[in-house]
């Protein structure tokens, strides 16, 4: 059985070290590792879901290659052997996990599109009739289909969780040429990568990019529409009026609220029963998306 990858070191300057990734620099460019760690409500778990971190890249490689037409995007390869000599020496952990990228000046917001009304959208909508700014017909349910997608961009934050933004707000941010370009992109990828997975049996309730500058040029950075990014559901199973079930860590999640955790370090172990069913609904979602 495949073991959880839950930390990666390489003799390369190591540039930041989040959630999830392991990040360094590697001849100009940047390397990503994406490890099998798991965070829930800010902290991250003592196991994790063996293969995710596989998903995640290999997912991300899809959607870029799909979508470069719509917009550029940073993947230089994930061919390990077109990466730098310490990435070769370490094959078998990295390879299916591993992308080298293009340096980017990254643009500090995270530019949310919301096909659906779900999470933080649906409890904004039942106090404030609006999302991020964006006003919304009345008597809407939850998990209602949208009239058309919205950009709710968030704050990009170091620590805790990022906060909404209303489109003014990131015009004041990054400017009123860059702030339209933003949310046009981020608009036409989703109603593209929506189309896809509708024909695949899945919906796109919402999701999130990241983009960053190269020669003043926005490109679509991080990962690309991957389960931690974006929320998907089941075309078959799908129902207004309610939540949905979500291909990714939910099942984690959930176990986590019903344990009786505090949500503070340190985390209780995670039945082992638990973390496979997630990795299975990983796996499921890579295998419907992709073939």
């Amino acid at each position: 059985m495949e073991r959880a990858v839950l930390n990666v070191d390489l003799p390369l300057r190591k540039r930041a070290s989040g959630k999830v990734r392991e990040i360094f620099e590697a001849d100009g460019q940047i390397l990503l590792v994406a490890t099998d760690r798991v965070s829930a409500f800010d902290v991250i778990l003592k196991q994790g879901i063996a293969g995710r971190g596989k998903v995640l890249t290999q997912l991300s490689e899809f959607w870029f290659r799909k979508l470069e037409k719509v917009c550029p995007h940073h993947l230089v390869t994930t061919d390990l052997e077109k990466m730098p000599e310490a990435v070769r020496r370490n094959a078998d952990t990295l390879r299916g996990r591993t992308m080298l990228v293009r340096a980017l000046d990254i643009v500090p917001i995270e530019c949310v599109v919301r096909g659906y009304l779900a999470g933080s959208g649906w409890k904004e909508y039942r106090q404030a009739g609006s999302v991020c700014g964006v006003q919304l017909p009345n008597g809407l349910v939850e998990s209602a289909k949208l009239p058309a997608p919205i950009f709710t961009p968030t704050t990009k934050a170091k620590e805790g969780h990022d906060l909404p933004l209303t489109y003014a707000q990131v015009e004041e941010k990054v400017g009123a040429h860059t702030a339209s370009r933003l949310r046009d992109l981020s608009l036409a990828i989703y109603r593209a990568g929506a189309a896809y997975a509708e024909g695949r049996g899945i919906l796109l309730a919402d999701t999130k990019f990241e983009f960053g500058l190269a020669d003043g040029r926005l490109v679509l950075a991080d990962e690309a529409l991957t389960p931690d990014s974006s929320r998907y559901w089941d075309a078959k199973t799908y129902a207004p009026g309610r939540p949905q079930d979500s291909f990714d860590k939910q099942i984690v999640r959930d176990w986590l609220e019903q344990s009786g955790w505090n949500k503070s370090p340190p985390p209780p172990d995670v039945p082992a029963e638990i973390l496979e069913k997630a990795g299975r609904r990983y796996r499921e979602i890579m295998e419907r998306l992709t073939g």
